[in-house]
């Protein structure tokens, strides 16, 4: 077995200091596939792997709209950066976890990075000592090289809702197979397990009844799940249209053309573009708060309340790859050189719109509920 997570002094760090490092070095995320642990470390001590630890376990539960602003001005500095940070809202799954074995888990300090490669499900067999013995090879694990836990998906209940076994870093080997062309530094790589047995109480259902009592944990698992991805597209957006205002001022083309910003095409568009943006991320956070709020008045979220958070997650993605690639458009010709600034923008915020939680499939779910029906995905709920 490993050292275990060892609790991190909070209150130590800058967050501007940390965007700045960022800003750094972004490049080298990018080259090695992966943010570094001494990174994750400066998250930690800004509370970012704490905000959805229990707070009878140490840790400080943040209001999920405090927490999605926080990793969307990340993304804003680098989509990979915020992405890996988003997963500080992960320990919301191992609240399905039974108390004893969270126990164990934050024995040594609340923060602690969780995460998981759920698909493709490998059947678990149950051994003579009532463990169940994994094996298999699960993808898109991100954050996995400097991960304090690690998830793998085996067969879970009628619902569709997988389930997910918790392992150690040292009972998972971790293959550097992530070559995408957006979201390099992500390190979301394969799992690759090999004759492990995992207790059934080291077990629990992705999006299961949490065992703890506490108000994060009644706010919709799988809606936060899908939201903290999708902020991270509200903040690429962002950085493409600061950029856009930053050059619209600036020098004459490469022709001898007029400023972009004297251009009414450009100002229109730019307009069209920030107005695009700050709608979706209004609705985004509006239905966000909306849902707390009901938490902390003492009452359920409704089924509508979470379909409209799953749709605003999934505009929010999709109005942002959107906002960027009209950029890209305004940006001209030389927006074509794979180094321009923008490129790295355009292919990071292509990624997020893929993921299963965002795809097109989600507004078809969320609109048959909105009608009253049944949702038409899985695992919706």
């Amino acid at each position: 077995m490993i050292e275990k997570q060892t609790d991190v002094p909070q209150g130590l760090e800058s967050f501007d200091s940390v965007l700045d490092e960022i800003r750094r070095r972004r490049g080298e995320f990018a080259r090695q596939r992966y943010v570094p642990r001494d990174l994750i470390q400066r998250f930690k001590a800004l509370g970012l792997f704490r905000a959805s630890a229990p707070a009878r376990f140490g840790g400080e539960p943040m209001p999920p709209a405090d927490f999605l602003e926080r990793i969307e001005t990340i993304s804003a500095v680098d989509g990979s950066c915020g992405w890996v940070a988003s997963f500080g809202a992960s320990l919301t799954y191992l609240a399905a976890l039974p108390v004893d074995t969270q126990a164990e888990i934050y024995q040594n300090g609340p923060d602690v990075a969780f995460t998981a490669g759920v698909w493709p499900v490998h059947p678990a067999t149950e051994t003579a000592s009532g463990r169940l013995l994994i094996n298999g090879r699960w993808k898109f694990a991100s954050g996995s090289r400097t991960a304090d836990l690690l998830g793998v998906g085996i067969p879970g209940d009628a619902g569709g809702k997988p389930r997910t076994a918790v392992l150690w870093p040292d009972q998972v080997e971790v293959v550097g197979d992530w070559n995408t062309i957006g979201l390099r530094g992500t390190g979301s790589f394969d799992l690759l397990v090999r004759n492990v047995e995992v207790p059934k109480e080291w077990t629990f259902v992705r999006g299961g009844q949490p065992t703890i009592d506490e108000p994060l944990y009644q706010y919709p698992l799988i809606a936060y799940a899908a939201q903290v991805l999708a902020v991270v597209n509200l903040g690429i957006a962002r950085a493409a249209l600061e950029y856009a205002e930053a050059v619209g001022s600036g020098s004459t083309g490469v022709t001898g053309a007029p400023r972009l910003a004297d251009r009414a095409y450009f100002r229109t568009e730019f307009a069209q573009a920030e107005a695009k943006l700050r709608s979706a991320r209004a609705f985004f956070y509006e239905t966000t708060r909306e849902a707390w709020d009901t938490i902390l008045t003492g009452d359920p979220v409704s089924d509508r309340q979470n379909a409209m958070l799953r749709l605003a997650a999934t505009h929010a993605a999709k109005a942002g790859d959107q906002v960027v690639r009209d950029v890209y458009q305004l940006s001209g010709t030389a927006a074509i050189d794979d180094s321009h600034p923008v490129q790295e923008l355009l292919r990071d915020a292509s990624v997020p719109p893929q993921h299963a939680f965002l795809t097109s499939a989600m507004y078809d779910a969320s609109g048959a509920v909105l009608m009253g029906l049944e949702p038409t995905v899985p695992g919706f709920r």
